[in-house]
């Protein structure tokens, strides 16, 4: 009696799992994004914070799919810091993380370290996703700076000026 018991109750679990399976999702989904105006505003606090301690740098601020929405080149940054810092906005959009944890995770796994091969993706410091609550809604990537790490001090000291409107 007891067999047919746990029997029926894994019934009552699997015909739940099923059912739960076949509930579709809905057709259209509302994802949260940012201003244009938030974009250049990011960008350039970015690029003042690092003015601010001496660094030249491109600062590039993408949306949730990638896509470039804003990009500032501060006076006398080098021209390779424009790519840099699209590439890192990308890659943190990306993971929907820091690249900086990228970085990490890639010098510590194995299995991750193949993530440098991909086009497009850039793991050094700088990159850090822009979250509305919970949900990544872009990212903001810094090049420029001596070190990956100075230049996600940038973008985190911009992301600190906007919280609000975020």
């Amino acid at each position: 009696m007891q067999t047919i018991v746990r029997l029926g109750s894994l019934a009552v679990l699997l015909a739940a799992s099923v059912a739960q399976a076949q509930t579709p999702a809905p057709a259209v989904r509302t994802e949260k994004n940012m201003s244009l105006a938030l974009a250049n505003q990011i960008a350039a606090e970015a690029v003042a914070a690092c003015t601010a301690n001496g660094y030249n740098v491109s600062a590039t601020v993408v949306d949730r799919a990638g896509t470039v929405r804003a990009v500032l080149r501060a006076d006398n940054a080098g021209p390779h810091t424009l790519g840099s810092s699209e590439r890192k906005a990308w890659t943190s959009a990306s993971t929907k993380s820091t690249t900086q944890a990228v970085m990490e995770n890639a010098q510590k796994n194995p299995a991750a370290a193949n993530l440098v091969f991909m086009p497009g993706f850039l793991a050094l410091g700088g990159g850090v996703p822009i979250k509305s609550g919970n949900e990544v809604i872009g990212a903001v990537g810094v090049g420029g700076a001596p070190g990956g790490h100075l230049d996600e001090q940038c973008a985190n000291a911009a992301l600190e000026k906007v919280k609000g409107l975020l």
